[in-house]
Order: C-alpha cells, then sequence, then structure tokens
C-alpha cells in the first residue's frame, strides 16, 4: 500500500520551459508539348472538394461544442475574406496568414517568391539571404510591382481579397483592379489573371538595362541592374512599353506569368518558354492512404504542369510516381534547393511508424525495483490541491507528467498506484472538460471557428497566446495526452467524456473543410513544408513560426495513442501520418547535421539545431533563451520524453554530435536543472551508464518530466547503433514481414 500523500507536486524550475535519402530518380523523357489551343479568357478557380475526414470512429450526432464567447482580443476577418467563406472556420496558421492580418501588408514567403500585397499592388521578390553564425532570413525587395494603370475605384482603401484557399495555394483578388493572382506553393511563375481590358503598371526599384519580346509580343525578357533576368509570359498578345523603372501595358485581358532565371542562366530558359502556357490555379493535399500524401493540381492552359520540390518531398517522391524530376533546374531557397518536377500530381510516401503506450525495447527487468522506487515517491506527491497554476500549457504538462506515470508503472508490473494516478487525472481533467475549473477553461470562438480560453479570451498574452491561436497544437497535446491514458485506465470515463476529448482534438486535427465544420483543416499543420507551425493570429515580418517540434510530435503521438484507447483506427492512423511528418520535417530542417547542405557552410558548422524556425527564417535564439543557452535549444526539441522520443532522435551519430555541441554551456552559471535533465536523456542513447549517473545527481526536474520518467528512458536505452535509422524499423510488421 502507498504511504499517505505527503509531498507537493512542485514547479522546479526557475526559468520558464516554453517560449511566449533516397537519391534522385532517372527522369523520364519529356514529351513533346502539344500546339495550343485558341486563346481564351481563364475562367474563375473553383474551390477544390473538401476531403472527408474520419475522426470519430463511432460519430456522434452532435459534435460537443465548448461555451461560446465572444473574444475582445482577436482580430475581425471579414475585411480580408470574401463573404462567402466567412460562413465556415478560417485558418489560424497558414501560409497566407499574413495577408488577413492588421493591414494585410506584410510579406509571406510562397516558395521560391516573396509575396507582398500593398496599396492594391503586388510585389514579388526573388529573395536573397543574409546570414549570421546564429541566424538566417530573405530579405525582401520589391523587385517587381504589378497594379492596374487606373483602378475603376480609385478611392477604395481595401487592399485585395482573399477569394479562396487551399493546402498548397491561396487565391488573392485585388479589388476595382481585375486583377486575380493565383499564389501556388512551389511554383516558379507567379500568375496573374486581368479581366476586363485592364492596363497593367509593372514597376521595379532597380533600373532597366533591357527590354525585349519575341515576335508575338507573348514573351518579354527583362534584364535589371541588379544582375537579375525576369521573364514575362502572356497568354495572348500584350504591347508593354517602359523607361527606366516601369513599364505599361495597353488595355489587356488574359493570363500573365512572372519568373526569374536563377542567377541569370539561360540554360533555365528553354524550360521556362515549354512549361510557361500550363498554370496552376490551386492545389489540394490528399492524406488518401497511411503514410502516403498526394498533391493534385488544378491546372489550366496547355501541356505539362512544372512545380518546384524541397528537400524532404525528393526524398519522400514515391518510386513509382508518374513525375519527371528535372535534376540541373534549380532554385535557391532557405529550406534548402528547390528541384523542378514535371507532373500534375504527386504521391509523397513515409516510412510507417508504430504508436506504441510503452517504450519500443522495454525496460530493463533488473532496473525495476530503482523505477518503482521512484515511482512511489513521485506518485505520492500528486495532490491537485498543490498545483498553483492556471496556465493551460503548464497544466497540460503536469497532468501528462501524472499520466506518464501510470505507463510507466503498467511497463514495470507496478500496478498499485495505478488507483492514486486515476484519481489525480480525473480531478485534474475533469474541471477542464466540464466547465468547473476555476481560474480558466475552454470556450469556443466563432469568429474564426476554435477553441480559446477564459483567460485568453481577454488577454492576447494569456496562455501563451492560446486566445489569439497560438500554441494550440502544444497545449492541447499535453491534455489529449491525459485523457489518452485515462480512457486506457478508465474507459467507464472515457466515455462519459468523449464528446469533449474529441472537441480538444479536432480543434486542430479537423480534416475537412466545410460549413459545417466546428474548426478549420489542420489548424497547425501544414501539408507543404509537412511540418507544424505554431504562431495564430499574430503578424511577424518573418511569416508563420515554430520552436518546439517534439511537443508538436506529442500532440500527433497524443491524439493516436487517444485513438487507440477509444479503438478508432481513423484517429490512430491520422495521428500517426501528422506525427511520422513531423519528425520527418524536424530530422531535416531542425536538427543540422555536420555536412549537410540544407544550410549555408557557416550556418551548419556553429550549429546543431534550430532555435526558431520561420517560414523565411532561421533562428538559433529561443523565445524565451539567447542562442548561447544551448541547453535550452536542445531540451525544447526533446520535452516531453516519450516512446515518441526514440523515433524522433534514431539518428546515434547525430545524437552524439547534438550532446558534445551543447554540454559545454553547462559551465555557465544558472543552468536549470531540468535541462540538464534533457541533455543527459540524450546521452543515454549512447553513454548509458554515464548518463545514469549524472541523472541521479540532478535536484529537480522539468515540471513535465520526472526522475521516474528519466530512469525509465534510462533503462530503456542501451546497444543503439552508431548513424541513421530508417523508421521503418519502428513498425515491427514492416521490419518482420518486408
Amino acid at each position: 500500500m502507498l504511504k499517505k500523500m505527503r509531498r507537493k507536486v512542485k514547479l522546479l524550475i526557475t526559468k520558464s520551459f516554453k517560449k511566449t535519402s533516397k537519391p534522385p530518380k532517372t527522369p523520364k523523357p519529356l514529351t513533346p508539348s502539344p500546339s495550343p489551343p485558341s486563346p481564351s479568357s481563364p475562367s474563375s478557380p473553383a474551390m477544390a472538394e473538401p476531403l472527408h475526414h474520419g475522426h470519430h470512429h463511432h460519430p456522434l450526432s452532435s459534435p460537443f461544442l465548448f461555451p461560446r464567447t465572444e473574444s475582445s482580443v482577436i482580430p475581425d476577418p471579414s475585411p480580408f475574406f470574401s463573404s462567402d467563406l466567412l460562413s465556415s472556420p478560417l485558418p489560424t496558421n497558414s501560409f497566407f496568414q499574413n495577408f488577413v492580418l492588421k493591414h494585410g501588408d506584410q510579406p509571406e514567403y510562397i516558395h521560391p517568391y516573396l509575396i507582398k500585397s500593398n496599396s492594391s499592388s503586388l510585389s514579388l521578390s526573388s529573395p536573397s539571404q543574409f546570414l549570421a553564425s546564429v541566424f538566417i532570413y530573405q530579405i525582401f525587395n520589391p523587385d517587381l510591382t504589378i497594379s492596374a494603370l487606373n483602378r475603376t475605384d480609385p478611392d477604395s482603401q481595401r487592399r485585395h481579397v482573399v477569394s479562396s484557399f487551399n493546402d498548397l495555394s491561396v487565391t488573392l483578388d485585388l479589388p476595382f483592379s481585375n486583377l486575380r493572382f493565383f499564389l501556388v506553393r512551389g511554383s516558379p511563375f507567379l500568375t496573374c489573371h486581368v479581366s476586363g481590358g485592364t492596363a497593367l503598371s509593372i514597376t521595379t526599384i532597380h533600373a532597366i538595362l533591357s527590354f525585349s519580346s519575341n515576335s508575338h509580343r507573348t514573351k518579354y525578357t527583362i534584364r535589371l541592374n541588379n544582375s537579375q533576368t525576369w521573364l514575362l509570359y502572356s497568354s495572348s498578345p500584350i504591347n508593354l512599353t517602359h523607361d527606366i523603372s516601369s513599364m505599361t501595358s495597353d488595355a489587356y485581358s488574359g493570363i500573365i506569368r512572372f519568373a526569374i532565371l536563377p542567377d541569370s542562366n539561360p540554360g533555365y530558359e528553354s524550360i521556362f518558354d515549354r512549361f510557361s502556357s500550363c498554370y496552376p490555379v490551386s492545389g489540394k493535399a490528399e492524406l488518401s492512404k497511411p503514410f502516403s500524401l498526394e498533391y493534385r493540381w488544378d491546372k489550366k492552359g496547355w501541356g505539362e504542369l512544372l512545380m518546384l520540390a524541397h528537400p524532404l518531398h525528393l526524398r519522400l517522391l514515391s518510386d513509382d510516381d508518374e513525375v519527371t524530376i528535372l535534376e540541373d533546374f534549380k532554385f535557391n531557397s532557405i529550406d534548402g534547393e528547390l528541384v523542378g518536377v514535371v507532373g500534375d500530381s504527386w504521391k509523397l510516401k513515409l516510412d510507417p511508424i508504430s504508436i506504441t503506450w510503452n517504450s519500443i525495447k522495454g525496460v530493463k527487468e533488473e532496473a525495476f525495483p530503482e523505477i518503482v522506487s521512484a515511482l512511489c515517491r513521485d506518485v505520492e506527491d500528486l495532490n491537485p490541491s498543490n498545483i498553483s497554476t492556471n496556465s493551460s500549457y503548464f497544466y497540460g504538462k503536469l497532468i501528462a507528467r501524472a499520466a506518464r506515470l501510470a505507463l510507466i508503472a503498467e511497463e514495470v508490473c507496478f500496478l498499485d498506484v495505478i488507483p492514486a494516478i486515476r484519481k489525480f487525472l480525473k480531478d485534474t481533467i475533469t474541471p477542464w472538460l466540464d466547465g468547473t475549473f476555476s481560474g480558466n477553461g475552454f470556450l469556443y470562438d466563432g469568429k474564426w471557428g476554435g477553441l480559446v480560453t477564459k483567460q485568453g479570451s481577454t488577454d492576447s498574452g494569456a496562455d501563451f497566446g492560446f486566445g489569439v491561436y497560438n500554441d494550440h497544437h502544444f497545449h492541447l497535446g499535453y491534455f489529449l495526452y491525459g485523457i489518452a491514458v485515462l480512457v486506457k485506465i478508465d474507459p467507464a470515463w472515457g466515455r462519459k467524456y468523449r464528446p469533449q476529448a474529441y472537441s480538444l482534438m479536432a480543434d486542430f486535427m479537423t480534416l475537412g473543410r466545410h460549413s459545417r465544420s466546428n474548426y478549420p483543416r489542420l489548424r497547425c499543420f501544414d501539408l507543404w513544408k509537412l511540418h507544424s507551425w505554431a504562431s495564430g493570429l499574430t503578424e511577424f515580418a518573418d511569416g508563420r513560426n515554430q520552436e518546439s517540434t517534439s511537443e508538436a510530435v506529442n500532440a500527433y503521438y497524443s491524439a493516436a495513442l487517444m485513438g487507440l484507447a477509444y479503438g478508432d483506427t481513423h484517429l490512430v492512423a491520422t495521428g500517426s501520418m501528422l506525427a511520422a511528418m513531423e519528425i520527418k520535417a524536424a530530422q531535416t530542417w531542425w536538427h543540422v547535421r555536420e555536412g549537410d547542405k540544407i544550410y549555408p557552410p557557416d550556418f551548419t558548422r556553429e550549429n546543431r539545431v534550430v532555435g526558431v524556425l520561420w517560414n523565411n527564417k532561421r533562428d538559433g535564439g529561443l523565445w524565451f533563451a539567447p542562442p548561447e543557452w544551448r541547453e535550452c535549444r536542445l531540451g525544447i526539441q526533446v520535452l516531453p520524453l516519450l516512446p515518441i522520443t526514440e523515433v524522433l532522435f534514431s539518428d546515434v551519430g547525430f545524437v552524439r554530435d547534438l550532446v558534445k555541441w551543447t554540454l559545454p554551456a553547462l559551465g555557465r552559471e544558472g543552468v536549470g536543472e531540468g535541462w540538464k535533465g534533457f541533455i543527459y536523456a540524450m546521452e543515454g542513447i549512447y553513454d548509458n551508464e554515464g548518463a545514469l549517473e549524472k541523472v541521479k545527481k540532478l535536484k529537480g526536474y522539468d515540471d513535465g518530466n520526472s526522475l521516474t520518467n528519466l530512469l525509465w528512458w534510462i533503462y530503456t536505452r542501451g546497444d543503439e547503433e552508431e548513424g541513421r535509422f530508417g523508421e521503418g524499423k519502428y513498425s515491427l510488421f514492416g521490419h518482420y514481414c518486408h
């Protein structure tokens, strides 16, 4: 029997733990382009059909909603979205979010161009990079600015309207200008539909050195004094004249497309010529099969479609995919080289991962007594009345910390503590679900469509910005982990609170997008970059950002665990797929390996992990710590320590380099014990005994971690092979049967 609970749950950390390949395929021969059809005016793009979502294995007749609220801090979306879109939930972490915040005039990186809408015009930039040892960012210069020469309502202050959007695209209309821009991610062309016989103005901040056209006046070559060469294509003849820094046209209706010649390479020009007549107007991603993602573009014009793939796309493109990779057609990018791919659809395939409650290898049996001893002490400390925080983030971490203890108890066959953990979880989770938690709670915002907290509905800085849709997957991921475990050990409670549990999950994992949805499609996850964004409805010059990939992985992993607990195979499959993609993206862009070609050599040499990854920037600093605090940089990419961490850090050689890079930071005065715990956990992957000795000397732990959890981790390590593992080894069926 357990002794009477006597120690309090304490927040021991003094500093916040949170922020406010495969080789290329052999190309198939390009088929000759057909002759163009007679010119016709393009029609407006139709919105792609939303994917059907299957979150509920046993569908609920009326989905649960938390009480509605009218937030005083959430911006009004109506100035920037067309009226027909306002009746459906709206994206809050999208690649075009800056276009619908404040004045809508901050740029967004829509690969390969930086795009900025301002004063009824649209500017595009082929960005250059500014590099320092701990950060990289791309510089916006308005290389070309497109507008109508004469607006139909020159007094209108409305800058632009989002008339449609999808996973891979957004359509931007300039009111009273007759200009519609199809902004499709990865298109080497910027495409504009001009209607109503509109005269165009095209300006540049540079000087025009030369300006020429073909005999049909459907292609213009523009050379600027900054060494850039731009190509302009039109679907029908267009008359353009120019002076030193501007071009104007006669009245025109049709399609115009702009493209830069990378490094002014004339060899690329024939490729642009070949594919200039086929343009995408929208693109969607389909999660149609387990660990498989398909891109489909709605295209117009004639010929084949040319797009660009980032490095992770290239690793995941299926061998049997009907695409041609143009290995020598490349654009520079902050995300690594973007390579040309020809095809109307792509199939991306990932190695499967298995979602498990417990460690993959199991705990060494001789370690059971030591773990049980720590477990009893940690469980004795569980007391809801001693929790001093009402933050949705820190409270969620404490819930998940206790849930870990239950699963470790199962793994070491010590079930005596389960009743006490079950009571703690019920007493701490239930008030958040039934609205009886004093000081905070979940509410529903109908303006954008999603959860906010009571505190966050009146204070945009409360709960790390949860009320303005920041970090939703982080906070809710911790709650889902606790819920999943509680459902596992108390199915009756799980049945009672299943509607509320699914509502938390659906806030960031809804797959469908239609007027009947309560939440937008995949609030945080970016199906083109293949990872999440966290920053919500806050305008940033560098676009969206995410700090902790491990907390993002935890969110989707925890949702999959909840699916296991409820017997929901759809939720297990979706959570597993998103977790697998998040892991791949973290290993590609956050984990910086010596010798990798993603980032410039100076940045790669000085860093082993990115602090905050922005759409248009890479930063070694954190929201709460400077770049020199390397222990924080490592820790924020590790916490929480879970079975899935084994997959995230499967490259033992990289882990060794990462720890070696981090350890000198521990000599700084004031390093938190909690951060040390995560460094020692990583060290335990390759030096079990050394890490165990250090863990036993710790005087404190992260508020989401415990001695029990660290001992569990250390005693499930050992015998790891040096080098990078394929994630396929984490699917036992694949390991044995393929």
